[in-house]
């Protein structure tokens, strides 16, 4: 699962696919709604890739968590009961996706969106199981540095 070209852009809902980039910034479209919108170097982007969440041992990229929930739900979205639910609740659902979770770190808020960002991934086809493959672009750079 590459999800290298998924942005998240904070103060904007729901997730951006990188279209191009410009010199002030790149070119997005909606997960959402299809539609192009301008981005510029002032917004905070983020690559999905880059995202982690905080576990008791080390930090747990979220390509992995979406890879556990796509196992977890056998491919399905997760319900709107669990993404409605009570904090406990959803840390416990969270828990068997993340055993290791720490819950002072990562709020009830975090782990709704995580949800809400796995399930517009799943309609969009871009979860699977394979977690562990390294991106393109990384494995590029890797490659690159072991010359």
């Amino acid at each position: 699962m590459d999800l290298s070209k998924i942005l998240a852009i904070s103060g904007k809902p729901g997730l951006y696919k990188l279209v191009s980039r410009t010199k002030t910034g790149a070119i997005v479209e909606s997960l959402i709604d299809g539609k192009r919108q301008p981005v510029f170097q002032s917004d905070r982007i983020s690559s999905l890739n880059e995202i982690s969440m905080f576990t008791t041992d080390e930090d747990y990229p979220l390509r992995k968590v979406f890879a556990n929930m796509y196992v977890k739900e056998n491919h399905q979205p997760v319900a709107d009961d669990v993404k409605n639910a009570s904090k406990d609740a959803l840390f416990a659902y969270f828990g068997e996706v993340l055993p290791n979770i720490d819950t002072e770190r990562v709020h009830a808020s975090d782990v709704k969106k995580a949800i809400a960002w796995y399930n517009l991934l799943l309609s969009k086809d871009l979860v699977d199981e394979k977690a562990d493959e390294e991106p393109a672009e990384e494995a590029a750079e890797n490659t690159e540095e072991k010359k």
